[in-house]
């Protein structure tokens, strides 16, 4: 008992060294420190992970929490991994990293001037950004850590020698070679014969913009401004060009044609470059008669009697280091009915440059009917029509699928959806509560609809499915599967709500043995075509 009285001079120094204690801690605990430190713990009988004796209620719950953070933390700083670089590959980082710093800004850091700029970027300029950005990542992952500099000059080179080549591309005087008018007669006539050119030119000729040929070459000769309207699959953006420029080459004065058409998107110029190379039985780019430009990327044609395919963006650069376009014969503005900034005021300089061009030849091409706006923009100039191309088109709707397969779902529940939605009605919002319950009433109702018309499967089947909150793809692969079964080849292209989807479609369809050989699936990541899956097949002997 004496051991209890020590130092505290009786029963009331007990009580006022207890109270100093206490209030000791509180104090660390009011300044954010944490009462289980080493001091506290030296008083204490029990192990270190145990709250001091004096924590009394809710004070010992906060003193649990703090101390599991800390732990946590402790733990977390443990097992953090630690990486260990030279200095080369350090100050590479650091200056590659500064530089996306650099393009990147936040609207609160811009002036009023480059607010109004960052508003009318097109989508183009944005993905390009996004390249440039995800490029830079996998350098930092993918180049060795040694000769950092080299690769800095080598790419430096390589982008100079990219630019040189587009300036002297585009620098290119049109003026006429008789040998070269000569060679470019002789192997057109010489493509009529290859079996390739002919398959592409039977096809062609379907194209209801075929049979516009003639007017279509005489109106572009005889005036300086043409407006076409056509609906879309016309042939239009594919055909026009190649008009222009085999007239000018069975004339003997290819030397002299030199075709641009611009594009408002880069998949646009990439894809119509690479179909009309195709139809002329050659590759795109590569000195041919059919070629691409874009931003960071581009495949030229040759020089001279040539059609190039390029963004709208690609010639407002043109026209800063060429402000009369002189190296262009014939300018092919393309989809202009899809008006934007950059599009507007390169109809204002088209329009400027026609007072002190008189050998260019502009043709405007819209989709749409308000080719009448252009027309009078352009003093009135003439226009033409293309009529459309229709495809006979046969709808089914999901229980002629069901029906038409024999669909039955895998792994599901088989309860039908406002059942489902009866159990979880506690989880669900007050929204997917009400739209269960009209589904519940109006299903009874639709269902004897159906009835006669398709078995009771099929009406089973419908029931259990819940598209509503979950794209079955088991159901598109078996319906893709009897595509190809039942029909000749050709294509199929498939529209889901988001990467998600494609993907695991994309991984159903690797799975099948039918679509490791013989089939092309592409998919597309760009924003603009996001949710798109298109598939090429062929009909094998096995099938």
């Amino acid at each position: 008992m004496s051991s209890r009285f020590d130092g505290g001079g009786g029963r009331r120094g007990r009580r006022g060294g207890g109270r100093g204690h206490r209030d000791n801690s509180r104090e660390r605990w009011d300044r954010g420190g944490s009462s289980f430190d080493q001091e506290d713990q030296g008083g204490a009988s029990g192990p270190r992970d145990r709250p001091p004796p004096h924590l009394k209620g809710r004070e010992i719950g906060l003193w649990y929490a703090r101390y599991g953070a800390v732990r946590r933390k402790q733990a977390d700083r443990r097992s953090r991994a630690v990486v260990h670089m030279d200095e080369a590959r350090e100050q590479h980082i650091t200056r590659l990293l500064n530089s996306v710093q650099n393009d990147h800004y936040f609207d609160g850091d811009l002036p009023e001037e480059e607010k109004i700029k960052a508003e009318v970027k097109s989508e183009d300029e944005e993905e390009e950004e996004f390249t440039k950005c995800s490029i830079s990542r996998e350098a930092v992952k993918d180049e060795p850590p040694d000769n950092w500099d080299g690769d800095e000059e080598k790419e430096e080179k390589e982008k100079k020698i990219k630019q040189e080549k587009d300036l002297e591309y585009l620098f290119q005087e049109v003026v006429r070679d008789q040998s070269l008018d000569d060679y470019l007669k002789s192997d057109l006539r010489n493509k009529t014969f290859e079996p390739k050119y002919k398959e592409m030119l039977k096809f062609r000729e379907k194209l209801p913009s075929y049979s516009k040929k003639e007017d279509l070459v005489e109106l572009i000769n005889s005036n300086r401004v043409l407006v076409v309207s056509g609906e879309t699959g016309c042939g239009k953006t594919t055909q026009v060009t190649q008009f222009i420029l085999d007239d000018h080459i069975n004339r003997g004065m290819g030397s002299l044609c030199r075709v641009v058409c611009t594009q408002p998107r880069r998949i646009s110029a990439i894809s119509v470059a690479e179909r009309v190379a195709a139809e002329r039985g050659e590759s795109v780019g590569n000195g041919n008669s059919c070629g691409y430009q874009i931003r960071l990327q581009s495949r030229l044609p040759r020089r001279q009697g040539s059609i190039l395919y390029c963004t709208t963006g690609i010639i407002l650069q043109w026209l800063r280091s060429d402000p009369t376009l002189s190296s262009i014969s014939h300018l092919v503005l393309d989809e202009i009915h899809e008006r934007n900034l950059q599009s507007d005021v390169l109809l204002i300089i088209v329009k400027d440059l026609l007072r002190m061009r008189d050998d260019l030849k502009v043709i405007l091409m819209s989709a749409t009917l308000n080719a009448e706006k252009f027309s009078k923009y352009f003093d009135n100039c003439p226009m033409i029509h293309i009529p459309g191309l229709t495809f006979p088109v046969e709808e089914f709707l999901l229980e002629d699928v069901v029906e038409m397969i024999r669909y039955r779902p895998q792994n599901q529940d088989r309860r039908p959806a406002w059942k489902r939605g009866f159990w979880q009605g506690r989880q669900l919002r007050s929204e997917k509560e009400a739209k269960e319950a009209e589904y519940k009433e109006s299903w009874p109702c639709y269902a004897r609809t159906l009835q006669g018309r398709y078995s009771d499967s099929t009406i089973q089947t419908l029931e259990v499915l819940d598209s509503d909150d979950k794209i079955d793809l088991e159901l598109i692969l078996a319906l893709i599967c009897h595509i190809v079964r039942s029909e000749e080849e050709g294509a199929i292209l498939v529209f889901l709500p988001g990467w998600d989807n494609i993907s695991g479609l994309n991984d159903l369809l690797m799975a099948q043995t039918m679509f490791r050989s013989g089939t092309n699936i592409k998919t597309h990541k760009h924003p603009q075509y996001l949710g798109v899956i298109l598939i090429y097949f062929k009909v094998v002997s096995w099938i």
